[in-house]
Order: C-alpha cells, then structure tokens, then sequence
C-alpha cells in the first residue's frame, strides 16, 4: 500500500472465461487486489459482459479482449504483457461435441501461448470431476489431490464432462513438464453462491430445478459443494503463493441429494422442494470423503453451505429467475 492507503498496481494477469460463474468472481477479487486484468471474452461487445465493466476499478485496470481458446493467435494478443494466467473457460455440459474439444485443445493453446508468451504462473481451472470418478476406489478411502478419475469409467458412464476435463488436466501436466511451466492447478466441486453476471449457469441450475418444482423428486446420489467466492480465493491464494504446486481440491462437504433439499425446505419453506427419493430400492448413497487441506493450509478457510445455498437463492431472487 502507498502512504495514502491505496493499494499500489499489482501487475497484469489474463483470465479466460472470465464472463462466467468463478471468472467474473475472480475479476473482482483480482481488481480489489489492484492487479490489472485482460479479460478474454469471445466478444467484448456483448451486454453480457457488462457486470465485468461495473466492478470496481474496472475503469482503470480492466480491459476486454477478445478471443476465442480454439484461435491460438487472439490467445497470443490476450495474454501479451501478462505475467500470470488464470485458465479458466470449458463449458459445464456432457454433449461430448461440445465440451472435449474446447476442454482439451482449449487448454493446449492457452498452455503454448503462455510458453511463447513466457508467462511466469499459469493456474488451471481443472474439476473435482477429474479425480474422484473411480469405481475401483474403496468408497471409504479419502480423495485427495493424487486421485485421478479413471477415463474408462467416465466413457461407459457417458460422463463426459469430467472425461474431457481428466483428459485436459493429463495433457497439461504434461505440457508444462515438456515446455518448463510453472503450472498449479485448482480442482473445484460443484460450485454455488451469488451470480454476478446475468445469465444462468450450469451448476446454479441444479439448485433451481428444486426451487421451481420442475424436479418432483430428487436422485439417491451425493455430490462435493463449495461456494464460488471461495474457488475465486483459492485460485490467486495458489497463483500468490511461490511454494504452490501441484493439485488443489477445492470442496467444502458433500451432501446426499437429500440433505441438499432438506437444507433448502428448512430456509425456503415456501418453494415446491420435492421430498421423495427417485430411487427408493436401493441403499442411500454414501458420500466420499475428501481433503481439502492443501488450501487450508495456504489460509482459505471455507464457507459453510448453508451460508452458500441462502446466497444462491436470494441472488436467484435479486436477478429475478425465482420469485
């Protein structure tokens, strides 16, 4: 800080996807931070962007450029002048035409540029996808950052996601190891909290179906949550921290579906929250155990679920998709 208080300009990083869910978190924080930022976005035009532009020291130390992960070239004029770049663009779905490709040749181009580029730290957005989906993993062993998910698996159960996600993280180990990059990675779980853009994404939706009543009922599987505030910290808590390396789970619990809507009948009364199981045969699933220790070593302590869920709902209510 100078003597007036204000934070002195940290230097200029990249962040790729940085309109979505965790990308838009991060932008913020990274301003508050004083760092100068290009924000890479398909098309800088576009209203969608225009939460990005109203942050705070936006003016000063944003700019929106344009680029696309598939175009190796807008990549090189993205991450120009950067000394560090958050990766950060894939998109959440299972059509496998429209998640592997980006996923794996997105993150390959964004891995040369920052070579060519001679970035000093890259952090990859990686999943928690691409290290528990393991049916050969005894259900009680602790998950933690040198569990892989078994790329067999993920095809037969058609889960692309996170095949195309196991697939990018692999190849960009291995990239960084070839190419000599300081590469640390962080692997998020289903990520909840307040939007700050306008749209609705994927994993916000999954809480939404509950809200509406459009889900009558609810699946016998469990799932690792953490709030999106939090996955926005750890990213520039790894970035910022020299002995950083490796993997980073960043998960706060894991939750059958059923204590999910429990939690959200509990503060939401008044919405339709289903209250039976779609699979009342079988036996509860058990959710894994995981450590996310590594990060709360570094200091990031996490935000309970309860505190995220309540976010969620009314950011969905201030946004006007609930009512």
């Amino acid at each position: 800080m100078d003597c007036n208080g204000v934070e002195d300009t940290k230097e200029r990083v990249c962040v790729t996807g940085a309109g979505g869910f965790i990308g838009s978190w991060l932008v913020k924080l990274l301003l508050i931070k004083g760092y100068s930022v290009n924000a890479a976005v398909r098309n800088p035009d576009d209203e969608k962007y225009e939460h990005l532009r109203k942050l705070e020291g936006a003016k000063e130390r944003l700019v929106l450029v344009k680029a696309d992960i598939l175009h190796y070239e807008s990549l090189l004029s993205a991450i120009y002048g950067c000394q560090g770049v958050f990766h950060m663009a894939c998109l959440l779905t299972d059509d496998p035409k429209q998640v592997i490709e980006p996923a794996v040749k997105g993150t390959e181009n964004v891995l040369e540029a920052c070579a060519e580029m001679g970035v000093k730290r890259v952090v990859l957005t990686s999943s928690i996808g691409a290290v528990y989906m393991n049916p050969n993993r005894n259900p009680d062993a602790l998950v933690h950052d040198d569990c892989w998910s078994d790329l067999d698996y993920c095809i037969q159960t058609k889960n692309w996601y996170c095949y195309a996600k196991t697939v990018a993280e692999k190849e960009a180990w291995e990239y960084a190891k070839e190419r000599n990059l300081d590469l640390v990675v962080v692997n998020p779980s289903l990520v909840l909290g307040p939007l700050l853009q306008s749209a609705m994404n994927a994993s916000t939706a999954h809480i939404m179906k509950y809200l509406t009543g459009s889900a009558k009922t609810y699946a016998n599987l469990t799932q690792a949550y953490v709030d999106v505030r939090d996955v926005a910290k750890a990213h520039i808590l790894v970035y910022e921290t020299p002995s950083a390396s490796g993997r980073y789970l960043c998960a706060e619990t894991n939750l059958h579906r059923g204590d999910l809507v429990d939690m959200l009948a509990k503060m939401f009364p008044h919405y339709p929250l289903p209250t039976k199981c779609s699979d009342e045969k079988n036996p509860r699933k058990k959710a894994y155990k995981f450590s996310n220790q590594k990060l709360k070593n570094l200091g990031l302590s996490f935000t309970p679920i309860k505190s995220s869920l309540a976010d969620t709902v009314i950011s969905l209510q201030e946004k006007g998709f609930l009512h």
